[in-house]
């Protein structure tokens, strides 16, 4: 582990990640870098409840290569997103998760730390509200090229000095606190949200993202998930997913449609992606709420 105050890594020493990671760069040791932390490493092919610590970070991963599914839990419902190049994640700050994955390709990424005492510096000159991180990370998680080009670009400048490095991080920092917040609101939150809710009611069975749902609702993805939450309690994914299990267990009770009959109709890839959010919802399968209610 590094010597160093700057950056909350401490959490890392009690976790043994060693069976699944392997560093193929760290500026720390192979360029020198103390104001931005930047790390590749290859993956093993599959983890079971690997558990991952929260740090005060700014905790960015780049997928650079490979394909897993990655199931993370969170203190919630778990979630699921597949892992391919391009996509990026932000780890929100002090949020420990519990991750497992199993990889079809040879799984790697780039994770970039930025210092909280940078992040809460470059907060106190842009003024305005507090950071929402859970919003930051929806939002990034909906694709952000500006962010992808520089951490996928990091560790090939690992002969450029410390004014690199503390640049990168400022210009990183700035640029995702800024989102979002030279963005109008127009028709106010809860229209906004009105007309989200009702397209994800007209579409269950299709494949909607952040990005859709906020360009219908005419916000940018960091508002959009922000007053979303704000007006329901609940982030987007997790609202329409609840839609579709009570669309599921309409079906379920009222139909003789398949299992995967009505997986497909309430949107879900696969009976296996109905079955795993029906247990985690319902607290039992399809097939046994069926039958309890048959």
């Amino acid at each position: 582990m590094f010597e160093t105050r700057d950056f909350d890594l401490a959490p890392y020493a009690e976790t043994d990640t060693g069976g699944y990671v392997r560093h193929t760069f760290c500026s720390w040791h192979d360029a020198g870098w103390r104001s931005l932390l930047v790390q590749s490493f290859t993956h093993a092919p599959e983890a079971e409840e690997l558990p991952l610590p929260g740090t005060s970070d700014l905790h960015l991963v780049l997928c650079t290569g490979g394909d897993a599914i990655m199931r993370t839990h969170a203190g919630g419902r778990p979630a699921r997103r597949r892992y391919i190049p391009g996509r990026m994640e932000l780890m929100v700050p002090g949020r420990s998760t519990v991750r497992s994955y199993r990889a079809s390709a040879p799984l790697s990424t780039v994770q970039v730390h930025i210092p909280r005492a940078t992040v809460d510096r470059t907060a106190a000159e842009l003024g305005g509200p507090e950071p929402d991180f859970e919003a930051l990370s929806a939002a990034l998680g909906a694709g952000d090229p500006v962010v992808e080009q520089v951490v996928r670009s990091l560790p090939a400048a690992g002969q450029a000095g410390e004014l690199y490095a503390e640049s990168a991080a400022a210009f990183l920092t700035t640029h995702l606190l800024s989102r979002g917040r030279d963005d109008s609101m127009p028709g106010g939150g809860r229209a906004a949200v009105r007309r989200a809710v009702a397209v994800m009611r007209e579409r269950l069975a299709e494949p909607l993202t952040l990005a859709d749902l906020a360009a219908q609702a005419h916000l940018s993805v960091y508002h959009f998930v922000r007053v979303f939450r704000e007006d329901t309690g609940e982030t987007p994914f997790r609202y329409l997913t609840r839609l579709r299990i009570e669309h599921a267990r309409s079906l379920l009770s009222g139909t003789t449609l398949t299992v995967a009959q009505i997986a497909e109709r309430c949107g879900f890839g696969s009976p296996g992606a109905l079955s795993a959010a029906f247990l985690s919802h319902v607290g039992v399968r399809p097939s046994a709420y069926r039958k309890a209610r048959s």
